[in-house]
């Protein structure tokens, strides 16, 4: 298979991943984006002047591979990451807790911590340990959803207010009930009891848009307002992508970085590509509102809000807050004058720097596709399909890791390598030389 120039449709996180990845490995890379944004999920626009975020965009230190493809697009110093993982949450009463590690192997690493934690009592505190402890030692007691896990673990309203609800809502960002149990362990190993690093904050200092213009600045073209309406391949003489007023394009192969739906419709027949379930995915928002005050610095970074719909509090610049309200289905549709109203009542509630303080302005962004997750009992997507030069890539594919940032570039990652791969076959003579060290590069891992 003939492979020197590549189609990538969607230029959100997993498509410049797969764009980044198929530029350096030596292809002709051309993306299309129907948005006139790059960064899909994870980008910025302008409001009233200022420069802000789709949503305030968290990564953990173990999110190795989107930290990387920041550093491949020389944005590593733009990114900012905890020395230790350190959490402040507060209470609508005034109470404070801390969790903060301590310089030990994980899980150990937080148990001073949670010893003093004062959201919870004793009693509580040993129902998460005993709860930790089964995850870390992988029973699941038959469970099959995040919640059934909760209640067989015994985990009820004072543990989920003070410790479930404020970490794992806004990590897997759907009602628990919904949330798969492979998901919750995987993110619950993974942050907080297989390495005392994995856990620490990270967030992008600039908007995340920057990002993506610095990884799109390194393609051949990049087509945005440009919606790509259908492909056509053969599997064997190449790709052509459809785009409006009839114009036609024609790639050796294609990757296409869209939620399930868009590539449903992209393919026209997805079983023909072998793949299944697109219409067995279910969308949950995430919504932000931001807030312009008049008290500059509140004295922390970002802090949880128990029992509250905004859930995460961040300090984006002096004066300038931005509050996280995921999961958010009964608030996505709220008129922004009441969400705005909402999210400055509860920051009075919470902040103590702020009781007296003036709101300036306000703002208000939805992302009613902000993540998706499989109805129960519909597998995941793989990155490779039947025909070798169409492959998907997004955070929603499988991965091994829930719909996050993480996923997309991992996704990107894979679908390049899969389409690459796919290339591998004609390595005796009949690809062109180009082809052949793009796969080649591949196959002996120099890449």
């Amino acid at each position: 298979m003939a492979l020197e120039r590549v189609a990538v449709i969607g230029a959100g996180l997993a498509g410049l991943a797969a764009a980044v990845e198929l530029k350096e490995l030596g292809a002709h890379v051309e993306l299309f984006e129907r948005s006139r944004l790059l960064g899909g999920r994870a980008t910025s626009f302008e409001i009233d002047g200022v420069e802000v975020d789709n949503g305030q965009h968290v990564f953990l230190a173990c999110c190795t591979e989107f930290i990387e493809f920041a550093r491949r697009a020389g944005f590593a110093e733009k990114l900012k990451l905890q020395p230790r993982f350190e959490a402040l949450v507060l209470a609508r009463d005034g109470k404070q807790g801390r969790l903060r590690a301590a310089p030990l192997p994980a899980p150990f690493h937080l148990l001073a911590s949670f010893a003093t934690y004062a959201h919870l009592g004793i009693a509580a505190k040993v129902a998460i340990a005993r709860a930790l402890a089964s995850a870390m030692f992988g029973r699941s007691n038959d469970a099959t959803t995040f919640e059934a896990w909760l209640v067989l673990h015994r985990q009820n309203a004072e543990t989920r207010r003070a410790f479930w609800d404020p970490f794992f809502i806004p990590a897997l960002n759907a009602p628990f009930d919904q949330v798969s149990l492979d998901d919750a362990m995987f993110t619950l190993r993974t942050a907080f009891l297989s390495d005392a690093k994995a856990s620490r904050f990270g967030f992008s200092t600039v908007p995340l848009a920057h990002l993506a213009s610095a990884a799109a600045e390194r393609l051949d073209a990049v087509f945005l307002s440009t919606p790509v309406l259908g492909i056509e391949s053969d599997g064997s003489s190449g790709v052509t992508l459809r785009l409006s007023n009839d114009v036609t394009k024609s790639f050796d192969a294609a990757v296409l970085s869209v939620p399930p739906r868009a590539a449903g419709k992209l393919l026209g027949d997805a079983e023909r590509y072998g793949v299944h379930g697109l219409d067995g995915y279910r969308p949950y928002p995430i919504l932000d509102v931001h807030l312009w005050h008049d008290r500059g610095e509140i004295g922390f970074d970002f802090a949880a809000a128990l029992e509250s719909p905004l859930q995460w509090i961040f300090e984006k610049a002096p004066g300038y807050l931005s509050c996280s309200f995921s999961a958010a289905d009964e608030y996505i549709r709220l008129p922004t004058a009441e969400l705005e109203a909402l999210a400055w009542s509860e920051v009075q509630a919470f902040v103590p720097a702020m009781h007296d303080a003036t709101l300036v302005r306000s703002a208000v962004t939805r992302n009613p596709e902000a993540t998706w997750l499989p109805k129960p009992g519909v597998a995941r997507a793989l990155q490779k399909t039947t025909d070798p030069r169409v492959v998907i890539a997004g955070s929603w594919t499988q991965t091994g890791w829930p719909d996050t940032m993480e996923s997309a570039v991992r996704s990107g990652k894979a679908a390049a390598r899969s389409v690459i791969l796919s290339a591998a076959g004609e390595l005796e003579g009949r690809a062109p030389a180009s082809s052949r060290a793009i796969a080649m590069s591949v196959v002996e891992g120099r890449a």
